[in-house]
């Protein structure tokens, strides 16, 4: 996403410098876009006719030419492979409608979910649904990784791009490098990154293991990934913003050809113009209202090595979708909303939803968007008239039913406990319509979300932070000679192995 606006203004100041048409069909032609086909839904316009922009950007770990198996290894049994690979970097980027602020929300590759049915129109490889690890999607196409995104968020997806190995080492090469800072010394054995305590400026193969390195920063798992890319791309959007960074025309060229011939875009993305067009309202947002994030999550219970999604979660997701600013939302007090859900899996709870409105077909639209965001099949049925919306609950069951009330935004009022097993939703006259609570009687504009919830364990932080530095795990993460070490440990052990900024 950050790197778009780089390729729109690289091609603004080759227009200017002269660089004519021809320049500007070559940069055009080395697009690759593939439709979404409305797998994502769509953004609403607000009041002022002004429509908020969300892209899902992918990195994927695909070895798909010669130069990402080098980059990437694992492919001295397999060869080049074919597909689309799985999605390790997914990040939302929501920029408001009234283009005053951005969010950016990772989603840890290791989240389990419900993965749609899905076609790859490329490959033609399909499947009938699935429960799994969400970066898995992206077999599928990735339109299917938009959809599978949008089912488990719930925030319309208009836009995508993809990037492979191969594209993030030629566009930190364009850009001239990226400026990060590390807590401590680090090697991560995996990656193979490794930087002495302090500042650093990468770009090339060095760029590629900081932002591909998961056992070197936080407690080695994906997580400490997200963060540590939070901190790269904030760099390089200071860099692009910054002045005098694109005022070299042959620099510049080399950075639009570099950035097109890497991206795979949607159709709504897949031209110069249209680039342009986002990268102008990319350009409008400063750097002290782009908030950086990182879904809440909580161990699988099944799993200990996966993740389920985690308490304030759905408020940040909501906060997305109903396009809230939450620069400077850690600040702000709670609102009274609906129950924060602690971590289950959602997979395995099924709803008797009851239609107690006397509307015809409420339990069902219920129930299906229940199934919609993942929750597991349920039965339907008509109740006597009910004035309350009402979630009944068995005895240790109140986990599932919070996390069914923070779907549907139900507030926590709403839920008792029962004697019986299982959940059971009667849908009162206090909620004639939509499939959100508090969004009927012809409401156009859903409650607004607890934008203190949001923040609260998402690892917030805004793009104006220059001298934040990526925390290098204090854990055995790692492994030098088979014996497991810290990163530090490891730095200092490999005194022959050179660094990556070498």
């Amino acid at each position: 996403m950050l790197r778009i606006s780089g390729i729109a203004l690289a091609v603004i100041l080759l227009a200017a410098a002269g660089g004519g048409w021809w320049l500007y069909q070559h940069l055009n032609g080395n697009i690759h876009s593939v439709s979404l086909d409305g797998k994502g839904g769509s953004e609403k316009a607000d009041a002022f006719g002004r429509t908020p922009i969300n892209i899902l950007v992918i990195g994927s770990d695909g070895r798909t030419s010669a130069e990402d198996c080098k980059l990437g290894g694992g492919c001295s049994q397999t060869g080049v492979q074919s597909g689309n690979g799985n999605a390790d970097v997914e990040m939302m980027v929501h920029i408001a409608a009234d283009r005053s602020n951005a969010t950016v929300m990772s989603i840890p590759r290791d989240t389990m979910t419900n993965v749609p049915a899905c076609t790859d129109p490329t490959s033609k490889q399909s499947t009938t649904g699935y429960y799994g690890m969400i970066n898995s999607a992206l077999s599928y196409g990735p339109a299917c990784q938009v959809a599978t995104i949008h089912q488990l968020t719930g925030i319309p997806i208009d836009h995508f791009v993809k990037l492979d190995f191969a594209g993030v080492v030629s566009m930190s090469d364009a850009v001239g490098g990226v400026s990060v800072c590390v807590s401590d010394n680090v090697y991560d054995t995996y990656s193979h990154l490794k930087l002495a305590k302090g500042t650093h400026t990468l770009q090339g193969v060095a760029a590629l293991e900081f932002v591909r390195s998961r056992h070197g920063f936080g407690d080695g798992s994906d997580l400490g990934r997200t963060y540590a890319q939070h901190m790269f791309l904030s760099s390089m959007l200071r860099k692009f913003k910054s002045a005098g960074t694109l005022t070299d025309p042959t620099a510049v060229y080399g950075l639009a050809d570099a950035a097109t011939k890497a991206l795979t875009v949607d159709t709504g993305l897949g031209s110069i113009s249209k680039l342009i067009g986002l990268a102008s309202d990319v350009d409008k947002v400063p750097t002290k209202r782009i908030t950086f994030t990182t879904m809440q999550t909580g161990p699988d219970p099944n799993n200990n090595e996966r993740l389920v999604v985690g308490q304030g979660a759905k408020s940040l997701f909501a906060t997305i979708a109903n396009d809230q600013s939450l620069s400077g939302g850690s600040d702000r007090k709670p609102t009274t909303g609906p129950a924060s859900p602690t971590p289950v899996n959602t997979a395995q709870i099924a709803v008797k939803v009851e239609n107690g409105t006397g509307i015809g077909g409420r339990a069902s639209d219920i129930a299906t968007a229940l199934t919609g965001k993942g929750f597991g099949s349920g039965t339907t049925a008509n109740a006597p008239g009910a004035t309350t919306t009402t979630l009944t609950y068995g005895p240790g069951e109140k986990p599932q039913a919070q996390a069914v009330a923070g779907t549907l935004g139900l507030p926590s009022s709403h839920l008792k406990q029962g004697t019986g097993t299982g959940l059971t939703l009667v849908i009162g006259s206090d909620w004639p319509s939509g499939t959100t609570y508090g969004s009927g009687s012809g409401s156009s504009s859903p409650a607004p979300a607890d934008t203190h919830a949001a923040v609260s364990n998402a690892h917030a932080q805004t793009a104006d932070q220059s001298k934040t530095c990526a925390q290098v795990s204090p854990y055995r993460t790692v492994s030098l000679s088979g014996v497991s070490m810290t990163p530090a440990q490891a730095y200092a052990a490999a005194r022959s192995q050179p660094d990556s900024d070498a």
